[in-house]
């Protein structure tokens, strides 16, 4: 069966700079992917190639196995939601979801069916008349999602949509926007710098770096076996040994502290809530960060304790090639 999205040697260049340079993508059917990396990684230019908004140098873009490369975004079967929600501020709710309908020359009835239909799926029936000024943030998002899930595109592509909320509504909206999506059963391919978010919301997840995809894979595997070091420092905090001239990672709640093993002291520790996080120095010199729930013990800076952990825990990576300083490009 033909992926839903598929990029094959995808390249795209501003100058001198390579902004995509030869990425390949497969996304299923239904599958909640997710495109994630620093600013300047490559994966917003990425999203734009596939709406249609930027041309590629070189590669092919595919949806449902149709080659759609040379195809402008209004003939592509995708929609897109922005940041920045762009809603009209002069329409009401209803019509700014039911306003791709008009365009497509829906008629009026089953236009205001579907919108009513799309507006209770997003948690917002009764609110078709407001305006977007009436609207807390998260609401007015849920808005955005509606306009864009209401002409039933094949596949949902999502720009940092949560960026502009606060803390507590962004991950109310991560539990939202995951719960959408599977009972919609639509594709949704999604951007995002946070690693929360993907780890969270993804079936599956492209770590970008430089243009370039360090890594592809499940939230799980991404985060328990990252392939090189720019993963394990990007998705999470990880410690990197050396040993034997060999790299590893090792998270730091994978290592016990007062245990045999590596001496070291503690040199300092952090109250983060529900565990503190602690920098240890060992007797190699390494400073290695070890989390622990809390449970009413603290550790003292000053105290000398051992570190542990399993051989399974400690996944070699390859190591991070220097690369050269380049023009931040998103």
């Amino acid at each position: 069966m033909p992926a839903d999205v598929a990029l094959a040697g995808v390249r795209k260049s501003y100058g001198d700079v390579a902004a995509v340079a030869g990425v390949d993508v497969h996304v299923a059917d239904g599958e909640f992917f997710t495109l994630l990396g620093p600013s300047g990684s490559g994966k917003t230019t990425t999203l734009r190639i596939i709406a249609g908004f930027e041309q590629p140098d070189g590669g092919r873009v595919l949806l449902g196995g149709e080659d759609i490369t040379r195809r402008p975004p209004y003939a592509r079967d995708v929609n897109t939601v922005f940041q920045d929600y762009a809603l009209f501020p002069h329409m009401t709710v209803a019509e700014n979801v039911g306003y791709g309908l008009k365009v497509k020359g829906v008629e009026r009835k089953e236009r205001a069916q579907r919108v009513d239909e799309v507006l209770e799926r997003v948690r917002l029936g009764g609110f078709g008349r407001r305006k977007p000024i009436q609207l807390s943030g998260g609401q007015r998002q849920r808005v955005a999602l509606a306009r864009a899930i209401v002409n039933r595109p094949k596949v949902l592509l999502l720009d940092e949509p949560l960026g502009a909320l606060d803390l507590k509504l962004r991950q109310e909206m991560q539990v939202f926007l995951k719960t959408l999506q599977r009972e919609l059963g639509m594709t949704f391919l999604y951007v995002t710098h946070d690693q929360e978010e993907a780890l969270t919301m993804s079936d599956h997840v492209a770590v970008f770096n430089e243009g370039r995809i360090e890594q592809a894979g499940t939230p799980t595997e991404i985060y328990e076996r990252p392939s090189t070091e720019f993963v394990a420092g990007f998705v999470g905090t990880s410690n990197i040994l050396e040993r034997d001239g060999r790299r590893f990672s090792v998270r730091p709640e994978r290592i016990a502290m007062n245990g045999s093993g590596e001496p070291g002291v503690v040199v300092d520790a952090v109250f983060v809530g529900a565990f503190t996080r602690y920098l240890v120095e060992t007797e190699r010199g390494e400073r290695l960060t070890v989390v622990r729930t809390n449970d009413g013990s603290r550790v003292e800076p000053g105290t000398r304790v051992g570190l542990a952990w399993r051989a399974d825990d400690a996944y070699e990576i390859e190591p991070q090639p220097p690369n050269p300083p380049r023009q931040e490009v998103r």
